[in-house]
């Protein structure tokens, strides 16, 4: 009787041992799972954040030249805007669409250039109104003074060769920038700010009662010359 009691309890301990380390080895695997899996989540975030902050000096000097252009631009919209009813409905539909799409991106340029360590304006020599398609402090004073009725036609002649200059600055971002999202900004800007420059000669040829071949030089009267392509 003793004998068999005995057997039965050290049957019983064999048992609870067994039980015991095959349950540890259990959760020894299923933390080594965890561990693996959250260290390939960290590591792919890691490679991700890095990919996204990759950027050359191109797209360095494509941020710290958009953004004041951009910033023109929504000043520009914002005088025409401010001149109330007498303006031009489809004109000031545009400033407004102008607006919209260059606000979002000026923030956009700004975190990235905070991103990368970079100052918001660059130390490069002729930048400010000298910058390609950049109106000078008469242009802006003499839309700021246009009545509602001439502003309409200044600000499509004033705005075509801003968008110019812009086109110049994205096709060299296109081109030769690292960064994917400042070079997605500027494939954006070049088919956006292209149709906008078509809609706008047309709809200051129908409007001031000129040909398309003449509203296309109304907005030549600049003498600057819009760079070339690089």
């Amino acid at each position: 009787m003793h004998t068999t009691t005995t057997t039965t309890t050290t049957t019983t301990t064999t048992t609870t041992r067994t039980l015991a380390i095959a349950a540890a080895l259990t959760l020894g695997l299923t933390l080594a799972g965890c561990s693996t899996r959250n260290s390939s989540s960290d590591t792919g975030s890691s490679a991700s954040t890095s990919a996204k902050s990759a950027h050359n000096d191109q797209d360095v000097m494509f941020a710290q030249m958009m953004l004041p252009h951009h910033q023109q631009a929504v000043q520009m919209s914002d005088m025409l805007l401010a001149k109330g009813d007498g303006i031009d409905t489809d004109v000031a539909a545009l400033a407004k669409q102008i607006k919209a799409e260059q606000g979002p991106e000026i923030t956009r340029l700004t975190s990235w250039l905070q991103g990368w360590g970079e100052p918001t304006e660059s130390g490069h020599s002729g930048m400010g109104h000298s910058m390609s398609g950049m109106r000078s402090d008469s242009d802006m004073t003499d839309l700021d003074q246009a009545s509602a009725k001439d502003a309409g036609k200044l600000f499509l002649q004033q705005m075509v060769q801003h968008h110019e200059g812009a086109l110049d600055m994205a096709r060299s971002e296109v081109d030769k920038g690292k960064n994917t999202d400042a070079v997605a900004m500027a494939e954006s800007i070049v088919s956006s700010q292209t149709k906008q420059i078509t809609q706008m000669k047309d709809m200051h040829a129908s409007k001031y009662h000129q040909s398309r071949v003449e509203a296309g030089n109304a907005v030549r009267l600049d003498p600057r010359p819009v760079l070339p392509r690089s």
